[in-house]
């Protein structure tokens, strides 16, 4: 920004060139510019005088030449960040992710602009993805570095950048809290992101490149995908490096021979860079305006010297020499008083000028206040406007008190406000700005500097569609999270879902019959469990059993990620014939719950126009129940008979009856029934001549198999339930009489264990009125949806 204020585009190709000559002179060959940001959003913004000002076109002309200048002395550019840093807004805590708001649109006519012409002078190597957020009505997006709709859409297809992409850092807190080193980076490479930033950690490292492998295994990353990347990093390299001149950077000597010509240049880009913004009073220079027997009280801010400067140097040097010395004072300072709270540092601005300053400010005739960054030290807006009222009620008594305001960051700070009538800006607080000040205010140059650009009001922005990492689910690891899953599902969701009964447990069959992959979207950083999906194969029938996301993680597309890899996993197994949502063994799903829309199934792929209606029912006051009347005696007519049996030495026949009627997982809950000898039983109807008319599963309250189906739980102390479960009635005239006989005895056998409740589940589509005018209330009804594996054909 300073820069900018010169009104130079000479000055600013110059020291852009003379920069990228001394970092190239050490061996540096990638440089982290220019900034072509945009600041829109002028304001509490942590981008500050790093970006241009808030005009597009001043933006791009001195981004352009900066970049001319980097090029030209041979470096590769990076522009940033992108989409922008200029336009944020901070909504909540620091570890929210601050967001754009603005639409496409106003972006392209604003934001974008010095990124597009940047891209079309065809000097840009590289551009830096930022890690904002953006959300508006064509785009939700958590971190913009993560979204393949800003960089593979919007920066390669809509801007036409072909150059390598890099991302923001990915220790964010705010992205490290959201989906965990491990997904990120996985996210970062899927989004079209060519090199990933991980600054400080190593263990972090690690950590990401575990997650580019799981990645890989996941089928997120192709080996195409890692390719490209790798020919657009060794196509810039080749333009800015070689062995030679890598491995022989010229150094010190070239250095020393530049620094004087450089120290020149910079002494000019900051002399004419000094602005100053209002001189209401004519106090400039100070040399004309303060009589030479006068004093003059400086106020400055605590700031944290320059990682160059001299100060800091004298610093380590002193703290090295003796224990406690004036570096260590500093830490504390710096840890202790600055990073505090706002709060603090108001009512410090305030206690200070009411107490010692004020007896200061009585003796002198000037008053100096330096600020820096006020916007975002508030304690700094306190005490200079506290200060300034001290000075006006003075001056109105008669006395001498002229007061200077200088900004040595952001121009913002008092840009705006009438009441300081003398306010410089010297964008910078470097020895070498704070000896042009010096130079400025006694009038030994006249400062030319202007603020850059005008001052606009900001829009909003945040989230988007993402490819989340997804991992298997590994019991040991996952099964607690997925339990905590469940509660908060359980917490948020109407009771007629079955999450408040289900646990971990619920999912695993460990059935040799039964093939089971389970897969999760987890936080590898703070091992939270985001979402789950359960699938299984049986005898040709792969199924998504269950999915469910946190509610405080739904419409960032950890879902479709999860279903993504859920079907991958069931399509890649050559036997499957028909894909399936719903499962019935375990119950917790057996379909789509109706309260639930499909039209999100449908958005990912699957036909849901003919689903199969599978209904659970139950019985509340089993102790008051009464068979209808005439239900008896026409089972008694149609001379149809019934047994219990226990065993699979027993359940042939029974075995045969379902497969034919039902599917294979059906039959795999009767044999898991017939095991359970002791909880479990078969009920069979049979005809005169002994056929096989249906059959169905009839277990007591705390059977084994309720760990399957949450619907034969309760969460009610003393409401202990009995299961009746999966009526299989064989077509025939008499079906709807057979069913109703099944459930009958059903009823009875749960009367006789002393049930509170009988729950009747898995009632297929039709049959749910018959047994209404039983007594039976409906708890849930499920759409169960089949597919053919051609329909998605695609996928692999």
């Amino acid at each position: 920004m300073g820069i900018a204020a010169t009104g130079s585009l000479d000055l600013a190709y110059s020291v852009a060139k003379a920069t990228a000559t001394e970092v190239s002179a050490v061996g540096v060959n990638l440089i982290l510019g220019p900034v072509l940001d945009v600041l829109t959003n002028a304001r509490h913004q942590p981008l500050g005088v790093r970006a241009v000002g808030d005009d597009p076109q001043e933006a791009s002309q001195y981004a352009i030449a900066s970049l001319n200048g980097y090029k030209d002395a041979g470096l590769a550019t990076c522009g940033k960040h992108f989409p922008s840093y200029g336009n944020l807004d901070f909504l909540g805590s620091s570890l929210d992710m601050p967001i754009i708001t603005q639409t496409l649109e106003e972006l392209s006519l604003s934001a974008l602009v010095p990124f597009r012409n940047a891209i079309a002078s065809g000097r840009l190597d590289a551009m830096f993805v930022g890690g904002c957020g953006i959300q508006n009505a064509g785009m939700n997006v958590m971190h913009a570095c993560l979204s393949d709709q800003v960089v593979d859409d919007l920066l390669r297809s809509d801007l036409g950048f072909n150059g390598v992409s890099i991302s923001e850092c990915l220790e964010m807190e705010s992205l490290i809290q959201e989906y965990g080193v491990k997904g990120g980076t996985v996210m970062a490479v899927e989004a079209g992101n060519d090199l990933i930033l991980l600054c400080r950690a190593h263990d972090v490292q690690l950590e990401a490149i575990s997650g580019l492998k799981l990645g890989i295994e996941n089928g997120i990353i192709t080996k195409d995908r890692v390719y490209t990347s790798l020919n657009r990093v060794l196509r810039m390299k080749s333009v800015c490096t070689s062995w030679q001149k890598a491995l022989n950077p010229p150094g010190l000597p070239l250095l020393s021979q530049m620094h004087p010509s450089h120290l020149a240049l910079s002494h000019k880009a900051y002399e004419q860079s000094i602005t100053v913004v209002r001189d209401n009073d004519g106090l400039l220079p100070l040399s004309r305006s303060l009589l030479q027997e006068e004093e003059l009280l400086l106020l400055t801010p605590l700031v944290k010297p320059l990682p160059a400067s001299a100060a800091t140097k004298s610093m380590m040097e002193k703290g090295s020499s003796r224990a406690g010395g004036l570096h260590e004072k500093w830490i504390h300072l710096e840890k202790g008083a600055i990073m505090s709270g706002e709060g603090v540092f108001r009512e410090l601005g305030r206690a200070m000028a009411r107490a010692l300053h004020e007896n200061l400010i009585n003796r002198v005739s000037g008053i100096m206040i330096v600020t820096a960054d006020a916007n975002r030290n508030l304690y700094q807006t306190g005490f200079t406007k506290h200060v300034a009222m001290m000075c006006h009620m003075l001056r109105a008594s008669g006395q001498k008190k002229s007061l200077v305001v200088v900004s040595v960051s952001s121009p913002y700070d008092f840009a705006m406000d009438k009441s300081i009538g003398t306010y410089v800006c010297t964008f910078d607080f470097t020895e070498t700005a704070m000896s042009s000040l010096v130079r400025a205010l006694n009038g030994d140059f006249v400062p030319q500097g202007s603020m850059p650009g005008t001052m606009r009001k900001s829009k909003k922005v945040s989230k988007t569609r993402q490819q989340w990492l997804v991992e298997d689910y590994n019991r040991d690891r996952d099964g607690r999270g997925l339990d905590e899953l469940l509660k908060t599902l359980a917490r948020s969701s109407t009771p007629s879902l079955p999450y408040l009964t289900t646990s971990a447990h619920s999912f695993e069959l460990f059935n040799t019959s039964v093939e089971e992959s389970h897969f999760v979207v987890r936080n590898s950083s703070t091992k939270a469990l985001y979402g789950f999906v359960a699938t299984y194969t049986t005898q040709g029938v792969g199924a998504i059993g269950a999915i469910f996301v946190d509610p405080a993680k739904r419409n960032v597309s950890i879902g479709r990620s999860l279903h993504r890899r859920a079907m991958r996993a069931l399509l890649q197994k050559q036997n499957v014939k028909t894909l399936q949502l719903g499962y019935t063994f375990p119950g917790v799903f057996p379909g789509v719950p109706i309260d639930e829309t499909k039209s999100w199934f449908a958005k990912v792929g699957w036909d849901t126009q003919f689903p199969r209606r599978l209904t659970n029912l139950a019985i509340e006051e089993l102790g008051a129940w009464a068979a209808p009347e005439g239900l008896s005696p026409s089972i008694q007519r149609a001379n149809i008979s019934f047994d219990l049996i226990h065993g699979l030495d027993n359940g042939e026949s029974v075995l045969n009856h379902v497969a034919a009627n039902a599917g294979p997982e059906v039959v795999e809950l009767y044999k898991y029934a017939l095991q359970e000898n002791k909880t479990c039983g078969v009920v069979r109807a049979k005809s005169p001549s002994d056929a096989l008319l249906g059959s169905i599963i009839i277990c007591v309250a705390g059977s084994r198999l309720s760990t399957f189906m949450p619907a034969l739980q309760t969460a009610s102390a003393g409401a202990e339930v009995g299961g009746i479960i999966a009526p299989i009635v064989a077509p025939s005239a008499q079906s709807t009489l057979v069913l109703q006989g099944l459930v009958y005895m059903g009823v009875r056998q749960n009367k006789a264990h002393k049930a509170a409740r009988s729950v009747l589940t898995w009632v297929l589509d039709d049959a749910v009125d018959p047994l209404a005018a039983m007594g039976f209330e409906v708890q849930q009804a499920f759409d169960e949806i089949t597919n053919s594996p051609e329909h998605w054909s695609g996928l692999i």
